[in-house]
């Protein structure tokens, strides 16, 4: 009968007949009539599919079990609402963002029950993803933090569109994992997908790179190339980094995301492509709109679908579990005698701003693995000396720009001032890495700042 459970969140106050008919079709029916009860009943006894019945929504309420949803939505909910509260935008918004299908009360049983019965098939079908695939899911989401779930949420509810996508985050914060769930929850997932660092390429390549070039386009064009456009058809196209595109090549790619053709370069017979395109940025992309940087007409083509991808310093009750399924991960590359974290080394992450997020935060436990020689990973392993009891007080924003400027001058003294280089190191793009040098009034000259202070002068 576990298959064929329904939990009912039954928010109306009537009965309704057709509780005990869906009994009778061989559904086992828990009916809770708060939001209280439904989260005791979701957590202790989860089920594939849910029920939510509910009459003379108003907004307040549809809010309610907006934010309800959004909590459980690894489950396949089903709605019965009265025709009025169907008529209103609140719940229309509600029905399009979480509900795998809806009724309008009264409901008849038998309709309802085939309908709970192929919602249920569908939250079976997306819990059969493979534990390869959702390993990757555990290392995008990384714990269990409001924000978290709600991003998971999120990359399910656009997964199931084609609409092309926007995330929006800070380097390092985990957009391309992101971007690779949305993939693989899609009915594109057995199709490639093609990650692309439109900061990385140089200039003078990217357009045939992203493109392709027909042989003799230009020196050295010895044969005609796919562009990695061409490359994702059939699947996705992940444009990370979209703010430092060429803006004369936005124009193609405009072209491209309006009428799904391509020209190579030096072919003036345009190509089609069907790729859903997934795009990313760290910037305001709004104000470089409003600086002329980027197009506006392509800046609203890609963002049809946006989603923020957090920090990781708004997710600290993450950080543990997100340290110690590296260290899990990594196993091979630690010494046999080192069995984890110490709990100065937990509280020591715990309390650092982690400017460069999940990324950085990889690469910290990384190195502290091969560097201990303990057999618990210290503060000092892991290059956070200070502990939160002995470190002085300090605002978070001023503590997150603090580590940024130390971050990006020991990048470039251990680079030998090689930008490029340094961008590596941190593992971002050197237009990004300008942009933050540009931020923090920033040199190339050994990490020093404009007015010729050293980066540790307030140290």
């Amino acid at each position: 009968m576990q298959d064929r459970r329904v939990i009912c969140m039954d928010a109306s106050g009537a009965p309704h007949g057709w509780s005990r008919e869906l009994r009778a079709l061989g559904w086992e029916v828990e009916a809770v009539t708060d939001f209280v009860a439904a989260e005791l009943v979701v957590q202790q006894r989860p089920a594939l599919v849910g029920l939510i019945v509910a009459t003379a929504l108003d907004s307040a309420e549809c809010s309610r079990i907006d934010k309800f949803l959004q909590r459980h939505g690894s489950m396949a909910w089903v709605g019965a609402f009265d025709a009025a509260s169907i008529a209103t935008p609140a719940c229309r918004e509600l029905i399009v963002n979480h509900l795998f299908d809806h009724h309008t009360l009264p409901v008849d049983a038998h309709r309802l029950s085939l309908t709970l019965g192929h919602a249920r098939g569908h939250a079976a079908l997306l819990r059969s993803v493979p534990a390869q695939e959702a390993a990757h899911y555990g290392d995008m989401v990384g714990g269990t933090s409001e924000a978290a779930r709600e991003l998971a949420a999120q990359v399910r509810r656009v997964a199931k569109v084609e609409a092309p996508v926007l995330l929006i985050g800070e380097s390092g914060s985990g957009k391309e994992l992101a971007a690779q769930m949305i993939h693989r929850l899609s009915s594109r997932a057995a199709l490639p997908f093609v990650p692309v660092n439109c900061g990385a390429i140089p200039a003078t390549l990217i357009q045939s790179e992203l493109f392709g070039h027909e042989r003799g386009a230009f020196t050295g064009a010895t044969r005609e190339r796919r562009g990695l456009i061409e490359a994702a058809s059939g699947g996705t196209l992940f444009l990370d980094e979209i703010g430092d595109l060429p803006r004369d090549l936005q124009i193609n790619l405009l072209r491209f995301l309006q009428e799904g053709t391509i020209n190579r370069v030096g072919s003036a017979r345009p190509t089609h492509i069907d790729a859903r395109v997934i795009a990313a940025t760290n910037i305001d992309l709004d104000h470089a709109v409003a600086q002329g940087n980027f197009r506006e007409d392509l800046f609203y083509r890609l963002n049809v679908l946006s989603l923020r991808v957090p920090p990781l310093r708004e997710r600290r009750e993450d950080i543990q579990a997100l340290a110690e399924h590296v260290f899990e991960k990594f196993a091979t590359e630690k010494s046999p005698r080192l069995k984890g974290f110490s709990d100065r080394a937990v509280a020591a992450m715990r309390a650092y701003p982690w400017p460069g997020n999940v990324r950085e935060l990889i690469n910290r436990v990384r190195r502290a693995m091969v560097m201990a020689q303990g057999r618990l990973i210290t503060p000092a392993d892991l290059g956070l000396d200070a502990g939160p009891e002995t470190q002085p007080f300090e605002a978070l924003e001023a503590a997150r720009t603090r580590a940024e400027q130390k971050a990006i001058a020991l990048s470039l003294r251990s680079a030998g001032k090689n930008v490029s280089l340094a961008a590596k190191h941190l593992g971002v793009s050197r237009m990004t890495l300008y942009r933050l040098m540009a931020k923090h009034g920033m040199t190339e000259r050994d990490g020093l700042f404009g007015d010729g202070r050293r980066s540790d002068d307030n140290d």
